[in-house]
């Protein structure tokens, strides 16, 4: 069975999760703020499959001054019962939609890099295209290897630059149809690789209104394996065993 390197199981109907689980050797659940932080840890608790990991997405309002310290506080008291600080980054496709200052969800970022730092915690990453080169100047400054960015898009330039300093990346099932995800396979080497859902984020093709689900990384394992000239249990060992030196599981 695979683990679900990015998944936000706490978006799904409480009754669906017990399926979901089934489907998942593991799976790093993902948080959108304080609330969704406190839903993850309770699932935590009900599952020991599910391991937590605390943050704010970045694909929304910036939280008030008393709300971020809110969740920083919260976060650093619950640090033992969380396996990573995420979901955090930039805000690319907010950008898209409308103008706003990115200047303050970077400051923002900072913040959780240091405090990823302070707790010695991995780092999941939203930071894709131009806002992937961003958040490598944060991590080099800030001295933070243990870094997964999430559902990667990007220029040579931030691959390469991320190869060097050994950040991971998780493929999604969209790799099954989307040119961009199998060259991105190709390029990016296997070593540093993880697979999710991002669930209950839903695909196309061969997924189409479908419940996101873990089941589908099998497909992504496929393309992976097709892609590096691998075995599909070859491809699964490896990804697998990535996952859990990443997440110390």
């Amino acid at each position: 069975m695979l683990i679900d390197a990015h998944i936000h199981l706490d978006q799904y109907k409480e009754e669906e999760v017990p399926l979901l689980l089934e489907e998942a050797q593991y799976v790093i659940a993902v948080s959108m703020d304080l609330q969704s932080s406190k839903k993850t840890l309770k699932l935590t608790t009900s599952y020991d499959k599910v391991k937590a990991a605390y943050g704010f997405h970045p694909e929304q309002s910036l939280p008030s001054d008393e709300d971020r310290q809110a969740l920083f506080d919260w976060i650093r008291l619950h640090a033992n019962e969380m396996i990573a600080v995420g979901e955090v980054g930039l805000p690319y496709y907010r950008r898209q939609a409308q103008k706003i200052d990115e200047q303050p969800y970077i400051h923002l970022l900072e913040q959780f890099i240091k405090l990823a730092k302070e707790l010695h915690k991995p780092i999941v990453l939203h930071a894709v295209y131009e806002d992937a080169l961003i958040a490598c100047d944060l991590l080099e400054q800030h001295g933070v290897t243990k870094a997964h960015f999430h559902w990667f898009k990007g220029s040579e330039e931030a691959i390469v630059r991320m190869i060097h300093n050994g950040y991971y990346i998780s493929i999604t099932p969209d790799c099954v149809y989307e040119a961009e995800i199998q060259a991105l396979i190709k390029r990016y080497p296997l070593e540093l690789m993880m697979v999710e859902t991002d669930g209950p984020w839903p695909f196309e093709g061969p997924f189409d209104k479908a419940r996101t689900s873990p089941y589908m990384m099998s497909k992504t394992i496929e393309v992976i394996a097709t892609i590096k000239g691998l075995t599909t249990q070859e491809a699964a060992k490896i990804v697998t065993r990535n996952t859990k030196l990443f997440y110390n599981l």
